[in-house]
């Protein structure tokens, strides 16, 4: 009799001291586990051994990016029971997450579970795990850290997976970072109305020079030039980027306007700028190089010039300056990088001579937008499969559905950190009375 399902149900069990709390099916046909929970699907016993010979999160995500397991109904409510029992800290990252070690992988290592270890190894049948799948991030392994080129890998990695495939998750509006979500309004008002938001703190004029590092798809710097009349200059790693923005500046007429460079925010030499925008660039700079990032922006703006600092930011833990996202993201999302609490950010961008002016927490707009995101790609999924592959489409199903929970359950927020390279006579040009951005 197939009992496949059965046997992983009680073995889940004894390894973590807790009962399973998805149902299970397996290879075999079988199924087991509470009834109506949402079913974790082993399609190959494979994914049994790449858990085994690689015990934890990138074990778990190879058996995920090939195909050998999925979850089956509702993704965010198995993604959260998986969640409390296998992470630490939850699973999410990158744009991110703040996942952490398995406790199946420690518990695998308990003498008094030798038995049941066993009996899994005996389940998972004879033969090493086959190669990781090729969506994993292994080629921008190796070199300084956070180095040009390694840095250059690593964006690619993540943005020239084709423009065809972001505009059928972000949607027209190709803007790859939390929306700003008011009563009543869709995925495309909400990044709107963020992109305006973003101008109305940087206080822009007509005529006024615009940076925005990590510009991605073109979105602010048409937004600034097209509604506030400004000069803007947008850089990006990414060359599938570039061309999409130049494209989409030529469309409106704005290319005597709009600039898009293809060039690491240490190479911007044509300052002064009125005012810098990076928006979900900064997770990838390194907490190693943060204070020097910031004193590049600080020396690119004008006395008086503004500067919004957009960003993914991990809950603060002692003694731990520097956090890397976890496994699957790191192999797989976003390589190489990092997260930082709130509070250190703003002490490196003080540090660099800013004077932070405001710092506006949007948590709950990114879980909005995720799972957005994920709506659209799982409403294009034969499409999107088309477009890159089956895995690559299951990393991003994935990498966004945990990050939605994981901005929902507090485990990592979002800020924009509005700041000010204040003159030497203390004039911020910040008035003493309510925000002008809060007036709409």
């Amino acid at each position: 009799m197939d009992d496949a399902a059965r046997r992983l149900t009680a073995l889940a069990g004894e390894l973590l001291g807790t009962p399973f709390p998805l149902r299970i099916r397996a290879w075999d046909g079988s199924e087991d586990g509470p009834p109506g929970a949402p079913v974790l699907f082993v399609r190959h016993r494979r994914a049994l051994r790449r858990f085994l010979w690689r015990p934890g999160e990138l074990g778990l995500a190879r058996a995920w990016v090939a195909g050998e397991l999925d979850i089956l109904g509702d993704l965010y409510e198995g993604l959260d029971r998986l969640s409390g029992l296998f992470w630490e800290r939850g699973p999410g990252g990158g744009t991110g997450g703040a996942g952490g070690a398995l406790s199946a992988a420690a518990a695998l290592r308990e003498p008094r579970k030798r038995a049941a270890v066993r009996e899994l190894i005996a389940l998972a049948g004879p033969g090493l795990p086959p190669p990781p799948p090729r969506e994993e991030a292994r080629r921008v392994r190796g070199g300084p850290l956070h180095s040009p080129r390694r840095d250059r890998r690593a964006v690619s990695h993540h943005y020239d997976v084709g423009n065809d495939f972001y505009a059928l998750v972000l949607g027209p509006s190709m803007v790859y970072s939390c929306a700003y979500w008011t009563e009543g309004g869709d995925l495309e008002a909400a990044q709107r109305d963020k992109l305006d938001l973003v101008c109305r703190k940087l206080a822009l004029r007509p005529g006024a020079r615009l940076l925005d590092v990590g510009c991605g798809w073109g979105a602010l710097v048409l937004h600034a030039a097209r509604k506030y009349g400004v000069h803007a200059v947008g850089i990006t790693l990414s060359a599938e980027q570039a061309a999409h923005a130049r494209k989409r500046i030529a469309e409106e007429g704005l290319a005597d306007r709009v600039e898009i460079r293809v060039l690491d925010y240490r190479e911007v030499s044509d300052g002064p700028y009125d005012a810098i925008a990076s928006i979900g660039m900064a997770e990838h700079v390194g907490s190693a190089r943060y204070r020097a990032y910031a004193g590049v922006l600080h020396g690119l703006l004008r006395p008086g010039g503004r500067l919004l600092n957009h960003q993914i930011a991990r809950r603060p833990e002692p003694a731990e300056e520097a956090y890397r996202i976890d496994e699957f993201i790191d192999a797989y999302v976003f390589p190489d990088g990092e997260l930082a609490p709130v509070g250190s950010t703003v002490s490196r961008l003080e540090e660099a001579g800013f004077e932070v002016r405001d710092v506006e927490a949007l948590r709950e707009h990114y879980a909005l937008t995720l799972r957005q995101w994920v709506a659209n790609l799982e409403r294009e999924w034969r499409r999107a499969v088309r477009l890159v592959s089956p895995g690559r489409a299951r990393v991003w199903r994935l990498y966004m559905a945990a990050s939605a929970l994981s901005f929902e359950r507090n485990r990592i927020g979002v800020n924009q950190i509005l700041a000010v390279r204040t003159p030497e006579d203390g004039a911020s040009g910040f008035p003493p009375r309510p925000r002008a951005w809060t007036e709409g």
